[in-house]
């Protein structure tokens, strides 16, 4: 089983003909669940709605979005609805039989909600704020994505989690598909992305291991960042490969597959 993470650049720009035609083909030999991003559509509509974005950065300079009661509101409606199923309408147009839900579905994901957040503030100094509508992935029930993959489906998962008193919670879509592919036991998780994989310093890495990126972690950029943590998380759950790959190039997941396009992150280095 593959799990695929389609980035919000790819959802803009890259829903096309190829990538379906190189989905489908890696359909024929594997089951496939996709996770989709799309903060960059979420603070657009929300922005357009007047409700202006605010994001903050950790002592471990991770940038994300703070998620107040009327900003998670406009999040599940973006991710959930517009984004979720523009991509199941663009994969039942090419003959891919997708089914679209949230991680709230069948208590698919559940989350323990961030009471405080430590935020380092523009002049550089820690500050305590209270934590929102963020929450931190605490379970995984993958049953209902077992029922669609073993009747034919490809399911399509957006980043809303189940919150401990059944709020709708904002978690890190990477984190999430790489938690969604140890709960599935995939053989690989796929990130595709606008970039052609981790860069340290002017170079793209081809393939290291799960400790070589633990080590390069505090040298990587601000949202790649993300995707190596979500790949540490997964293969330290039970999943063999991480591939973080360019999803704008031909047959982006097949290439990735190969080794020919993107990061491999592998446990067995």
């Amino acid at each position: 089983m593959i799990i695929l993470k389609v980035g919000g650049d790819i959802f803009r720009g890259g829903l096309n003909q190829a990538l379906a035609n190189d989905l489908k083909k890696i359909l024929e030999a594997s089951k496939l669940v996709i996770v989709h991003g799309g903060g960059d559509e979420v603070t657009e509509i929300a922005e357009k709605l007047g409700k202006k974005q605010i994001f903050v950065t950790s002592p471990e300079g991770i940038r994300s979005r703070y998620t107040d009661e009327e900003t998670v509101e406009i999040y599940t409606m973006v991710m959930a609805g517009r984004i979720n199923k523009a991509i199941v309408r663009w994969l039942l147009s090419y003959g891919v039989l997708a089914v679209g839900l949230s991680g709230i579905d069948g208590a698919l994901i559940t989350a323990s909600r961030k009471k405080k957040l430590i935020i380092v503030d523009e002049r550089g100094r820690k500050r305590v704020i209270e934590g929102g509508y963020t929450g931190k992935i605490v379970k995984v029930n993958p049953q209902i994505l077992r029922i669609l993959i073993e009747n034919g489906y490809v399911p399509v998962v957006s980043p809303i989690a189940l919150g401990e008193e059944n709020e709708c919670l904002n978690v890190d879509s990477d984190r999430a598909a790489g938690q969604l592919a140890g709960a599935l036991k995939a053989d690989k998780i796929i990130f595709l992305t606008d970039v052609p994989g981790v860069r340290l310093g002017e170079k793209y890495l081809k393939r290291i291991s799960l400790g070589c990126a633990r080590e390069v972690l505090p040298k990587i950029g601000p949202g790649m960042d993300k995707k190596v943590i979500a790949s540490i998380e997964a293969l330290e759950i039970g999943v063999r490969e991480a591939i973080i790959a360019c999803g704008l190039v031909d047959e982006p997941i097949t290439g990735a597959l190969k080794g020919l396009n993107g990061t491999v992150i592998s446990s067995e280095i």
